[in-house]
């Protein structure tokens, strides 16, 4: 069954993506501000990018003018992304006020997300944030002095509890804290941590061990030393592989990185046929049914074996 989003949220989608005149999806050339977050390999990212009219004697007074993003993501995602750069538009908004806009505020402007969509909205304030540490950098201001904390190496320091998500203890101890979250369902809602394979679930160290230290009991100080090193793998050109070697890749990338997305948010796709470079498939489940399934085919799934297999590959919907 298909995702029941709100009608205000369907409309955003759609109006994106056909590219009516007051949307958003796109980016901006010489951008005061850029920020970006999350990862083509867990099938969601976004960057964002916006201009500031400039004050001429204190930056802190900068106003935000224009707004845009660009994301790879699903129906709830583009129209969080869209109910952001609005809420930062209309409320002409500092780079400093903007960074009080909260995931909340923007499931409220869509008139409600499902609950394993929670994500999305989390996902527009952090690339919101790290692109006003960008504008701050530009312009000489000194977040620390003003009392404004970022955290743009949450996700680059630390280790890595969700290895699926390359997820960092870090970052989730924020996110726990800030949005009040208390299950391993809630963690995974707001963040994805732990949606796929689940081993991080209860292993030593892992989501619910973080819950327990944070909320049950004292948090002990953390211990320096060992950092667990999660390594992607990066694609080699496929030109000299055999139909039959290029295949399997495709089938390797679908299995680890792509299938676990969709099956997130209760969908699954089905390879039909793969020719030279051209992969024939269909979404099936959820997915099948979403708004949303042209853009995830190619804004996600497409781009993800572009990434992680060969440029050159074209998914084809059937």
């Amino acid at each position: 069954m298909a995702w029941e989003y709100s009608n205000k949220t369907t409309k955003l989608f759609m109006d994106a993506v056909q590219g009516k005149p007051g949307t958003h999806l796109g980016e901006l050339e010489d951008p005061d501000g850029l920020g970006e977050h999350g990862s083509i390999a867990c099938g969601d990212s976004m960057r964002f990018t916006f201009r500031v009219e400039r004050h001429p004697s204190d930056p802190t007074q900068d106003i935000i003018t224009e707004a845009r993003y660009l994301t790879f993501g699903c129906t709830s995602a583009i129209a969080a992304s869209e109910a952001l750069c609005a809420l930062i538009e209309n409320g002409r908004y500092t780079p400093l006020d903007a960074l009080k806009i909260t995931n909340k505020d923007i499931v409220d402007y869509l008139e409600g997300l499902p609950e394993q969509k929670i994500h999305c909205s989390v996902m527009g304030a952090e690339a919101l944030e790290a692109a006003v540490f960008n504008w701050a950098q530009k312009r000489g201001v000194d977040l620390k002095a003003l009392g404004v904390e970022m955290h743009t190496e949450d996700q680059e320091e630390g280790r890595i509890v969700c290895k699926c998500f390359s997820i960092s203890e870090p970052y989730l101890r924020r996110k726990i804290r800030e949005l009040g979250l208390k299950t391993i369902p809630e963690i995974t809602n707001a963040v994805k941590a732990g949606g796929a394979c689940m081993s991080c679930h209860h292993t030593p160290g892992g989501l619910q061990d973080l819950l327990d230290e944070i909320w049950v009991r004292k948090e002990p100080a953390e211990s320096p030393g060992a950092l667990d090193v999660h390594e992607n793998a990066h694609a080699k050109s496929t030109e000299d592989i055999s139909p039959y070697q290029f295949a399997k890749k495709i089938e390797k990338a679908m299995d680890d990185y792509i299938r676990p997305m969709l099956h997130r948010d209760g969908g699954d796709i089905e390879i039909v046929d793969i020719k030279d470079a051209i992969v024939y498939c269909r979404l099936v489940g959820a997915c099948a049914g979403c708004v949303g399934a042209t853009m995830t085919l190619k804004m996600m799934v497409e781009k993800t074996l572009k990434d992680m297999v060969d440029e050159r590959v074209k998914v084809i919907q059937v």
